[in-house]
């Protein structure tokens, strides 16, 4: 999904704990009553003066309805509890790769004039394809304008989705689609690479020329929208996302963070190499080393365009992802080391402990929330550093357990 969010296709119930937690959150939405009509005119209103006709407003709003569903979702996204390998390996499937295989073959002339107008190779958008929609199998189930209104009521990102609740309205005004005919995920996404509509308004095309922006139904417009997309936020020609690589003994783990950024030359003389043991290339080009599932895991040398990638999803799974799957299609192997890191799943609840506990030692996690998000990441760093662990960042079920070995309890509950 292209958007600051992230998509759940988890299925599995929550342990209690987590599940009150999420039925808390829905406990706003249960109870709306009055509160919600009243935000909904408001909203009603809000969209007649920026020029949405009542027409639209009465199609797409006459029956919407707060979805608890949806809050259910947004509180338990995979990218933020899932390991890295159980994440890539429901993904990137031998099912996958041979399908996205095949469509790269039979889509070839109408991918190769998207990259000749954008400069994205074939292999990634039918990456990006295959990961948001199955390759258009699934464009999800959820109507569209209730999912928004759903997240734009509830507090947590009200202002963000609330703009995107708008630029639903302002598509289906455009003629677009239908209102009844509005549909995708529970973050509001929609088409073939769910795009969310801000996005969509941005840089959805016409890539045949028939004067429609179709991008549920007809491939010309997906995959010119996806091409548009990416140039538009800083596609690099020619360049790769990044690699896998290995890393010596001594490396310096606390260099391995997005914002560590070093030539190709520095890495190589840090010894740093391919995952097959061979040198780096020789290329003006600048990345950083990332760890998704800490030191003892696998390691990636990340590009520019992986940044880029981070635009469409600002999941470092998810991007990982993006680049091994396209990788594969194209031919290439599989990630050859860490898999014997620990595999153990950081749940929402065991991230808020965590958080705590980083807290009462002093180390500023940020709100105990459960995301392990930038303040988390350099708080774990930080004690890390002082308990003479390897400083990878990594948030761990192993951390945890040094955290309460350590003997400080939270003053917060978990």
């Amino acid at each position: 999904m292209v958007h600051d969010t992230r998509r759940s296709l988890a299925r599995k119930s929550l342990p209690c704990a987590c599940l009150l937690l999420a039925l808390s959150a829905m406990a706003p939405l249960l109870h709306a009553g009055d509160d919600f009509m009243r935000w909904l005119d408001e909203l009603r209103e809000e969209a007649a003066g920026q020029g949405i006709s009542q027409t639209t407003l009465d199609a797409a709003l006459a029956d919407v309805r707060p979805l608890e569903r949806v809050i259910e979702l947004d509180r338990r996204q995979p990218e933020f509890t899932e390991t890295f390998w159980n994440y890539l390996d429901k993904r990137v499937t031998a099912g996958r790769i041979h399908k996205g295989r095949q469509l790269l073959a039979r889509h070839r002339a109408l991918l190769g004039e998207v990259e000749r107008k954008f400069g994205v190779p074939p292999r990634y958008l039918v990456a990006f394809w295959g990961l948001e929609t199955n390759f258009g199998a699934y464009l999800g189930s959820f109507p569209t304008v209730d999912a928004l209104v759903t997240l734009a009521f509830d507090p947590r990102r009200g202002e963000f989705f609330r703009a995107q609740a708008l630029d639903a309205l302002r598509i289906i005004d455009q003629g677009h689609v239908a209102a009844e005919n509005m549909k995708g995920s529970w973050a509001g996404a929609i088409g073939q690479l769910q795009f969310l509509p801000s996005t969509f308004l941005a840089n959805a095309l016409d890539g045949n020329g028939d004067g429609k922006k179709d991008v549920w139904r007809n491939l010309h417009d997906v995959f010119h929208s996806g091409g548009n997309y990416l140039q538009n936020i800083g596609w690099r020609r020619g360049e790769r996302w990044g690699r896998e690589v290995l890393l010596p003994a001594n490396f310096p783990w606390e260099d391995a963070r997005l914002d560590f950024r070093k030539p190709l030359a520095y890495w190589s003389a840090q010894g740093v190499r391919r995952a097959d043991g061979s040198p780096l290339p020789v290329a003006d080009m600048s990345g950083a080393i990332v760890l998704p599932q800490g030191h003892d895991g696998p390691a990636f040398l990340v590009y520019g365009n992986f940044d880029v990638i981070m635009k469409w999803n600002r999941s470092i799974h998810y991007a990982l992802s993006v680049g091994i799957l396209a990788d594969r299609i194209a031919g290439g192997g599989r990630v050859l080391h860490g898999r014997g890191a620990d595999n153990r799943r950081l749940t929402r609840q065991l991230t808020q402990e965590l958080q705590q506990r980083l807290n009462a030692r002093g180390f500023d996690a940020g709100d105990p929330d459960g995301i392990p998000g930038r303040l988390t990441r350099k708080a774990v760093r930080a004690y890390q550093l002082q308990a003479r662990l390897p400083a990878d960042g990594h948030p761990s079920v192993a951390l945890l357990e040094h955290l309460r070995q350590a003997g400080v309890t939270p003053s917060a509950p978990f």
